[in-house]
């Protein structure tokens, strides 16, 4: 017999031995199988959507749920009710979303327990609100979107006067476990059909997901850029052409305008057919290193943690990694100190917010330089083609500042996209100033009349009136008159 066989053949006791080591661990992993499916016997409803049934029965995850109520900040983010128009944040927010409810309030988010509240008080949510914009913020939607009384009708009913008091009636809570978790059995779930289909429409099949990715498409459902589609006013995802800026835009430009959809708002100074980014954190995570690397939205922003000294459970307290580093960071990173870490994170995203206060500078320019060319009669087809630019140029730096990570769930990809957002912004405000010059337009003149308007609304102390500073005699309202 060949050496190399005698050395892997195993003496005949040792084979008995690791059988019945074998046999045993068989063993323990079947009672420890059947003693989890007693533990998630719940005995809860299908239907039960108030995160308190859950307390008793879940007390340690509950009681991590309940410290969402603590609110903090980290460099560039956080949950203390802030104001984005703040001189610290980006004070010109209203002048580049004038014409849209974020020119009247636009928030830091604070934690998810909030949501309900926080939704039905901003300013942004009117009479006319539909139902779509609380797609994400109760536990009742999944119930809504499946009753006689809405069904597909849910999208499109009065979210004042129809969605949200039958939420009430249903016993709600803001984001909590049945949007994850199966109440009976508490398996993971995808509780909003919209991420299915526009999974689908990837050729993504989610029907037998595995673990990790089930502790993505949990927090996917609702953290991404979306749109209200024309008919029923579903909330849709623009995923058909890719995940990346540009080929959203693109889907926008094409699949979007064909069916119906052509902007979310015109925008007051330039005239332009804008475009508002949401929150898109899958989409941006899923290009980045940690997206690649598959590692999971819940690996980093709902940590093991240890419970009562010694219980080892999945916080639910969904928070900054940066508030975590050691149980966040360091189980991977275990070769740099939470200091280093942190100062790594720190330096990503104070690169990335330097340069998108740069774009955000660029794009104000832009959008008074065609105001001026409307103003003063340049020629359509030049208006045209630089509110095109603008349109495009604000798109693809508000991916950056609309994402919550400040650059870092894509560092390389999140530059990318405002390296070309100041090239689409810098060539609309070539085109418009060869045609205002050609016009005698004064642009020393035009460049301290927009300087301005800046002061006013940086100025302005109360934060509901700065949009008011944005339009004036100078440069008068662009948006066509409403019917």
């Amino acid at each position: 017999m060949h050496k190399s066989i005698k050395r892997i053949i195993v003496p005949t006791a040792l084979v008995i031995f690791l059988i019945a080591i074998i046999a045993a661990c068989g063993s323990d992993e079947a009672k420890e199988s059947t003693a989890a499916k007693k533990l998630y016997n719940t005995g809860l409803s299908a239907d039960e959507i108030n995160n308190e049934a859950f307390a008793d029965i879940f007390p340690l995850q509950y009681e991590s749920y309940k410290r969402n109520e603590e609110m903090s900040d980290t460099k560039y983010g956080g949950s203390i009710p802030t104001s984005k128009f703040d001189h610290t944040k980006e004070p010109y927010l209203p002048i580049i979303f004038n014409g849209y409810g974020f020119a009247k309030e636009y928030n830091e988010d604070r934690g998810h327990i909030y949501a309900v509240e926080d939704n039905i008080n901003i300013a942004r949510i009117t009479d006319k609100s539909i139902g779509s914009c609380f797609t994400c913020k109760s536990t009742a939607v999944p119930i809504l979107l499946e009753e006689d009384e809405f069904g597909d009708g849910y999208w499109s009913a009065n979210f004042r006067n129809e969605i949200v008091p039958r939420a009430e009636e249903l016993g709600h809570s803001p984001i909590g476990c049945s949007d994850c978790h199966d109440p009976e059995t508490m398996e993971l779930r995808v509780t909003r059909p919209m991420f299915a289909t526009a999974m689908e429409a990837r050729g993504v099949d989610i029907s037998n997901p595995t673990k990790n990715e089930m502790r993505t498409y949990v927090c996917a459902q609702c953290h991404v850029e979306y749109y209200f589609e024309p008919k029923k006013k579903e909330v849709t995802f623009p995923w058909t052409n890719g995940l990346k800026p540009e080929e959203m835009y693109e889907y926008y430009d094409t699949i979007a305008k064909d069916s119906g959809f052509a902007q979310d708002w015109i925008h007051t100074v330039s005239g332009a057919p804008m475009l508002k980014a949401q929150h898109p954190e899958f989409e941006i995570w899923s290009e980045g290193p940690h997206g690649i690397a598959e590692v999971s939205c819940s690996d980093c922003h709902m940590p093991y943690e240890r419970s009562d000294g010694k219980k080892k459970i999945t916080s639910h307290q969904w928070t900054s990694p940066l508030k975590t580093i050691e149980q966040s960071c360091r189980t991977c990173h275990a070769d740099k100190t939470e200091q280093e870490l942190k100062d790594r994170v720190e330096g990503i995203q104070d690169t990335h917010m330097e340069n998108l206060h740069k774009a955000e500078e660029i794009s104000i320019d832009a959008h008074y330089f065609i105001n001026k060319m409307i103003t003063t009669g340049a020629p359509e087809s030049k208006i045209e083609e630089a509110q095109e630019l603008v349109r495009k140029g604000q798109w693809l730096f508000d991916i950056v500042a609309a994402e919550n990570s400040a650059g870092f769930h894509d560092p390389q990809g999140a530059m990318d996209s405002m390296k070309k957002s100041t090239e689409a912004l810098n060539e609309a405000i070539i085109i418009a100033t060869e045609e205002l010059v050609k016009l005698d337009v004064n642009i020393d003149e035009l460049k301290e009349e927009i300087d301005k308007v800046k002061k006013a609304v940086y100025d302005e102390p109360d934060v509901f009136k700065k949009k008011d500073h944005v339009i004036n005699d100078y440069f008068p309202n662009q948006q066509p008159p409403k019917n």
